[in-house]
């Protein structure tokens, strides 16, 4: 069965309707390897075995009726384990939340089981969503499918991973500041953030909730285009979701692109870029100039200043957010505690990994009185200057590309004692959630070591379509996606 689980998402999803195998064979065969593998691999937190089998057995009653299958129905999926599903653990990979039983479907888990989708499980992912290699998570590492002894991306390094090695055909994860798209470009895979407010964030533990967004991973583009079909739409329960139809991206997927403008960020492929980096975005400019496209350098300069503007309202948003853990209505609460006060000091003291009290001790800071104004609401105007940035380029050009990060992934434990070098992983991913704007990461090659590089494609808000078809083509033009992780 490894073959079928090796197929592209929709030729799982073709094999099901041509009955050349059952959707509860399929899932089976997700499950053993899950079961086989996952021991060294770490890219699971919980199987939730019952549900998909019940989903999968639905979807063969409907293939037997001769109904039509929804979208992507039958085709086995992994869950960021900071989504809701009823009845399964939700712990965010974290002590606070490690027997937290989910009341209710987040908005997104819920489209995933109305298209009949069977959740394999709930994925591995640093602590709260807060990390750029899982190495944070409060159970275990997550190793890399192409090789075992290097970081898959984070914090969605679960996902990725799952993909990478044909656990599951697709995954969702969620994208604070490149927490989809940099463990996509670690592993191999297609990873992308929507725009945001195109997917509800109902049901998604809040990280950041100005910059949170629900995206897909897949092991190609039409199967990540078909995903975010199925996830995305207005939901009433969550304020920032935009009321607007939801498209079908497949059938933009091979539109031309003679003509179109394409920038390369210039300040993302000067210093610091590995060199087969540096060598994978050339042959990505080559590859759009054959395709007709016309490229142009193009400059962002307030680029520089993502990472400190980040750090500053992400960190300040997770101190808000995560005040509600504090052992009252849910989640660990400690043994040892004389009165009220000394509850909540030990028992978030118990519950939270290093990098999440970091972060809470910073963004706390930053909203502090007499350093409000010096730091968040400049960080604030910021952000606008930035977001400016975005719109005086694109109306210059139509997408943007650059490499998803400027190196491929580290070695587990090479950067855990230096905070400061970890959180620059994310300097090419970040900007794009300050301004709320699509971007993905698709496979462009590999390094010396055989390790894969991304590239990332952005475009302006809403223009989804455009963003999947940029990345078809180039995906088309190469065979990187075809090639797994031997794990």
């Amino acid at each position: 069965m490894l073959e079928i689980l090796k197929k592209s998402a929709m030729e799982q999803s073709r094999a099901l309707k041509n009955k050349e195998v059952s959707a509860v064979e399929l899932t089976k065969a997700s499950l053993e390897r899950i079961k086989s593998i996952d021991e060294k691999l770490g890219a699971f937190n919980s199987l939730t075995e019952e549900t998909a089998l019940e989903t999968a057995k639905k979807v063969d009653e409907k293939i037997a009726a001769g109904e039509e299958l929804p979208l992507l129905a039958g085709v086995p999926l992994a869950l960021k384990d900071n989504m809701n599903l009823i009845g399964s653990k939700t712990t965010a990979s974290s002590k606070i939340l490690e027997n937290f039983v989910s009341p209710y479907n987040a908005t997104a888990t819920q489209k995933l089981l109305d298209n009949l989708i069977p959740i394999v499980g709930k994925a591995n992912l640093d602590e709260f969503a807060m990390g750029s290699s899982n190495e944070n998570s409060a159970f275990k590492k997550v190793h890399n499918p192409w090789n075992l002894n290097k970081v898959p991306g984070g914090s969605s390094g679960g996902s990725a991973a799952s993909v990478a090695s044909c656990e599951a055909a697709l995954a969702l994860g969620s994208d604070t500041g490149g927490s989809i798209r940099l463990p996509a470009s670690f592993c191999g895979i297609v990873g992308m953030k929507p725009t945001y407010g195109k997917v509800s964030r109902y049901g998604l533990i809040a990280f950041a909730s100005s910059l949170d967004q629900i995206g897909p991973f897949a092991r190609t583009v039409e199967d990540a285009a078909a995903l975010l079909e199925v996830i995305s739409g207005y939901d009433k329960h969550d304020s920032t979701s935009l009321k607007l139809p939801v498209e079908n991206y497949r059938n933009s997927l091979n539109n031309d692109i003679k003509g179109m403008k394409i920038g390369v960020v210039k300040e993302l492929v000067q210093e610091g870029l590995a060199e087969d980096v540096q060598k994978a975005i050339q042959n990505a400019i080559n590859t759009y100039k054959s395709l007709g496209a016309e490229i142009v350098e193009v400059s962002l300069p307030n680029l520089k200043h993502s990472i400190g503007i980040y750090y500053i309202l992400a960190t300040a948003e997770c101190s808000s957010n995560l005040a509600r853990f504090d052992g009252v209505k849910y989640g660990h609460r400690t043994d040892d505690a004389k009165n009220l006060l000394e509850m909540y000091c030990k028992t978030r003291a118990e519950g939270f990994g290093p990098e999440v009290k970091r972060r809470i001790m910073l963004g706390t800071y930053a909203l502090s009185s007499g350093y409000y104004d010096a730091y968040y609401k400049k960080a604030l105007q910021m952000r606008k200057v930035v977001t400016e940035d975005f719109l005086r380029v694109f109306a210059q050009v139509d997408a943007l590309i650059a490499p998803t990060c400027p190196n491929t992934a580290f070695d587990l434990g090479s950067k855990t004692e230096d905070p400061l070098a970890m959180y620059l992983t994310d300097i090419a991913t970040i900007s794009a959630n300050l301004a709320g704007i699509p971007a993905i990461s698709i496979p462009a090659g590999f390094d010396k070591d055989g390790m894969p590089i991304g590239l990332q494609i952005m475009t302006p808000q809403l223009t989804e379509a455009k963003l999947f078809n940029l990345s078809y083509k180039f995906e088309q033009a190469h065979d990187y996606y075809k090639q797994l992780a031997n794990i």
